[in-house]
């Protein structure tokens, strides 16, 4: 991250807007780099960008190398002459304000069962030249990838672990075999990768010419039902099924008197630092090629982690185990030089946390939503900020900032109003302000809140099974844009 004053806007590329039910990487994108352009913006910060599993989240992801493929844009699809106008013609009608995943899922698989028809019976040269060189340059990922779907496919989505012993072991006989009766459905799936990460290219070209840089986003953990460790079983805590023998989790607190089950499967460090944590520094290095810069999900992670019992059905039982997240990021640093990282330390911030994220320079983050209702030495509020941190007002896992005021407790809101001197009547744009004000180097905001949008378009609400993941923005009016940009150039972000 710069040292220089800036700001952006929090969007994942799923909320944009557009006729094809789900935000993609078509015109839409474009034009929103345009607006942030506009409104004078450095930054555009995402959400991970991997083929969402189970619940749509994209914090759970069949792959960390794969792009969603629901991610690619009809439309060019169209200009690229792989589907037909009739097909774009034909797009059921979705809801704008919301994505139907389900509908979305079974509109968009069809529409790339056709593109892919069409590359193999009549793509052109210089496309199939394209193709041959992203395999080629992504080998070590794609095969295994398109492998796992494929087979996942075959076996009705059920998890790799419960596949017959010599696939769920990836006896090489059994790959093989697979491999050849599997063969159209495994160039489809590299197919569709190819597409996505051809429009993300053009995408992300553009941004930087326009002078945006983007924010991408790592989760902690992996999804036990994942390419990642289906692959790599030998460097995951499993049993001999491939069961995980202890996952991750939160201890039980105030909040939680079971704590937090979260059910990843847990990174077996010894195996990681023989090999030299290359399989994590190949996730970071990827992703700093497909992003400007990253955050790095519940960054305590890499200090300590609660692993509990992989049987069990609360977090109550788990223990502490440490991490040497020193050793990992400095042969980080050492492959890859500069690391352009957030650290998402929020939460149980511990010294040996703080310790980590200063000793390699990397800015934490403040949420303004957490820094009323208590004493003037709260963290998150502006006055104890220091200069190398990133400023939100909330992020996707928080309410709106409208939401969170209309709903907080008389204290909270008292302290917000007395403390930035505020009325309340229009608290998005008085907690943007304060958020651009502060000495953070960085300040991000949530899309919702340059439009004071209320609750029922939150992002995400955690511990929460459905309903998420599915808010879509439908435009950002000229008076928010000019409004951003007049406070960006008063703060000195511009």
């Amino acid at each position: 991250m710069s040292s220089q004053r800036a700001s952006g806007v929090l969007l994942h590329p799923t909320s944009l807007p557009g006729p094809y039910g789900i935000g993609d990487l078509g015109s839409a994108a474009f034009e929103f780099v345009d607006l942030l352009k506009k409104a004078g913006q450095t930054y555009w910060q995402i959400l991970p960008l991997g083929p969402p599993g189970h619940g749509n989240s994209p914090y759970s992801l069949y792959s960390a190398f794969a792009g969603n493929t629901l991610l690619i844009s009809p439309e060019t699809l169209a200009d690229d002459g792989l589907i037909s106008e009739d097909t774009l013609a034909s797009t059921p009608k979705f809801p704008s304000e919301r994505v139907d995943f389900e509908k979305v899922i079974e509109w968009k698989t069809a529409m790339l069962a056709e593109a892919f028809a069409t590359f193999r019976s009549s793509g052109s040269t210089s496309l199939r030249d394209e193709y041959d060189a992203f395999c080629s340059e992504n080998f070590w990922w794609l095969g295994d990838y398109a492998i796992f779907r494929a087979v996942k496919t075959s076996h009705n989505d059920t998890p790799w672990n419960a596949w017959a012993e010599p696939l769920r072991r990836r006896d090489k006989t059994a790959i093989a075999t697979i491999g050849s009766q599997l063969a159209r459905e495994i160039q489809a799936e590299k197919f569709a990768q190819f597409l996505f990460f051809r429009q993300w290219a053009a995408l992300k070209k553009y941004a930087g010419d326009n002078g945006v840089s983007i924010i991408g986003d790592i989760p902690i953990f992996v999804a036990h039902d994942s390419a990642d460790v289906w692959c790599n079983q030998e460097l995951f805590k499993l049993n001999a099924d491939g069961s995980p023998k202890v996952v991750a989790g939160v201890p039980p607190d105030y909040f939680s008197k079971t704590g937090q089950l979260w059910g990843n499967p847990i990174y077996d460090w010894d195996a990681m630092r023989v090999l030299d944590f290359g399989w994590w520094v190949a996730r970071i290095a990827f992703a700093l090629r497909m992003t400007d810069a990253v955050r790095l999900d519940h960054f305590i992670g890499f200090v300590r982690h609660w692993e509990v019992p992989g049987g069990d059905k609360t977090a109550e039982n788990g223990s502490w185990a440490s991490v040497p997240g020193r050793e990992f990021f400095t042969m980080l640093r050492s492959r890859i030089g500069h690391l352009p990282v957030i650290a998402e330390d929020l939460g149980s911030l511990t010294p040996e946390v703080e310790a980590l994220r200063d000793e390699f320079g990397f800015p934490g983050m403040r949420i303004l939503q957490y820094a009323f209702g208590g004493d003037a030495y709260n963290r998150d509020l502006p006055h104890s900020y220091p200069q190398n941190c990133v400023a939100y007002t909330g992020t996707h896992d928080n309410d709106t900032t409208a939401g969170w005021y209309a709903s907080a407790p008389k204290n909270v809101k008292t302290h917000c109003r007395k403390y930035l001197q505020i009325s309340g009547r229009n608290v998005h744009w008085d907690l943007i302000r304060a958020a651009l004000a502060s000495v953070a180097d960085t300040a991000i905001i949530p899309a919702q809140d340059l439009l004071g949008l209320d609750s029922n378009s939150r992002m995400n609400t955690p511990a929460t099974a459905s309903g998420n993941w599915e808010w879509r923005l439908s435009e950002i009016p000229n008076y928010a844009l000019e409004k951003l940009k007049d406070l960006t150039e008063t703060f000195g972000r511009c």
